[in-house]
């Protein structure tokens, strides 16, 4: 695949920036940063995000993420792998992913169990890391950035 164009959130002043600031206020909550990578995964496999994708599981080795979870994040239903607080921000992340599928995504049942586990400014940060990520995986669809260009 060929780029259709530079990424916008490179070419455009101050979109990088901006979008690097979101991640750094997500970081000073205190929300583990290797949760927010396998949200990052999580929905970059819902969104069939490649570049993201490949660029997400490598941050992640580095943050410690084991290989048993970088391999299962997509089935992490099913896999023992997970702790309660990681598999409360993977559902989070399916639910506020796949909008399309369920308009009424966040059940009460899910935003309790979340509001549980995290506090009030780690759950803000959870949603805005959610949408960030989200906003990264539509804007490289549209441009057509293709998997392995972006290596961190």
């Amino acid at each position: 695949m060929t780029a259709r164009m530079t990424n916008p959130a490179m070419l455009l002043p101050g979109v990088y920036d901006a979008l690097a600031a979101i991640q750094k206020a997500v970081a000073d909550t205190g929300l583990p940063q290797d949760l927010c990578e396998m949200v990052n995964m999580r929905a970059s496999q819902i969104n069939g995000c490649s570049t993201c994708l490949d660029g997400h599981w490598r941050i992640a080795r580095r943050l410690g993420v084991s290989d048993e979870k970088l391999f299962a994040v997509g089935a992490w239903h099913d896999m023992p792998y997970f702790t309660d607080a990681e598999r409360i921000a993977l559902e989070l992340t399916e639910e506020l992913t796949r909008l399309a599928d369920n308009p009424e995504a966040v059940s009460d049942d899910l935003w309790d169990r979340a509001a549980d586990e995290f506090d009030e400014a780690q759950l803000a940060a959870l949603v805005v890391a959610i949408g960030n990520i989200n906003l990264y995986n539509r804007v490289n669809h549209a441009t057509r950035q293709p998997g392995g260009s972006w290596k961190p």
